[in-house]
């Protein structure tokens, strides 16, 4: 592994590279760093890709910009680092938040984007339970998974920041947007749409998202939101839908 800092859109953008081969972007979760989100698959897509793993906007090792945290941005985020890495072309994996900025790249830079796998994205308020709507509006530090702060607070160069990047992914999500099905429409790219069936977005809504974009498939698989990559939350010392999941992938990736 090598560790990086490239300097996007004002923000100082951290990013790891894994491994050697066709290039593989992780995008992490909301209130997630690479590795609560990607620890546990990393080392097995490393195996035969290059795996550049980044974090977002406010997120884990990279700083913050003075703007409320959207999918678009992000997504603008992911093209400008890899025109800094000069690679022209990459497959997106996304998970959660990270998936619906998956989609957002391949809506905006449909050019440096081959093929798309988003893990859980939602596209639809209607494609997330409503306890979680109910619950968006009154979300505090203190509900936030020990976890995920736990590991925020492992890599982050300010630990005050850790209530900004809360605040501004609870704030994202409180204003959230459908994503117009035209704009759904416009991908091109190859995508494989995977979600739990006991996930925070509906199977149904994985299955709807199938049917609007063109040349995606959905598959869902049993358990929670993230565990079928082993996110940090999810991860059991047994668990063995990572192990078929990543194989499903790797064959989506060809």
């Amino acid at each position: 592994m090598t560790t990086h800092y490239a300097p996007i859109h004002g923000l100082n953008m951290y990013y790891e590279i894994h491994g050697a081969g066709n290039p593989l972007v992780l995008i992490h979760g909301g209130g997630s760093t690479i590795q609560t989100s990607f620890g546990r698959v990393i080392p097995l897509f490393a195996k035969h890709r290059k795996v550049i793993a980044v974090e977002m906007q406010a997120h884990g090792r990279t700083g913050d910009r003075d703007a409320d945290l959207t999918f678009e941005q992000d997504a603008d985020d992911i093209a400008a680092l890899l025109q800094h890495l000069n690679i022209p072309k990459a497959d997106i994996l996304g998970f959660s938040n990270g998936g619906t900025t998956a989609l957002q790249t391949g809506i905006r830079h449909p050019e440096v984007v081959n093929r798309i796998i988003a893990i859980s994205p939602l596209c639809k308020r209607h494609g997330a339970h409503a306890w979680f709507w109910d619950f968006m509006p009154q979300a505090k530090l203190e509900n936030m998974p020990q976890p995920l702060q736990d590991a925020y607070l492992e890599v982050a160069p300010d630990p005050n920041s850790l209530q900004v990047m809360h605040d501004r992914d609870a704030k994202r999500m409180v204003n959230f947007k459908d994503i117009p099905d035209a704009l759904l429409q416009s991908i091109q790219a190859p995508t494989l749409i995977l979600a739990g069936d006991n996930d925070v977005v509906t199977p149904e809504h994985a299955q709807e998202m199938e049917r609007i974009i063109p040349n995606a498939k959905a598959v869902v698989i049993p358990g929670g939101h993230g565990a079928c990559i082993g996110e940090i939350t999810t991860l059991t010392a047994d668990t063995k839908e990572t192990d078929f999941a990543v194989e499903m992938m790797e064959d989506f990736l060809g």
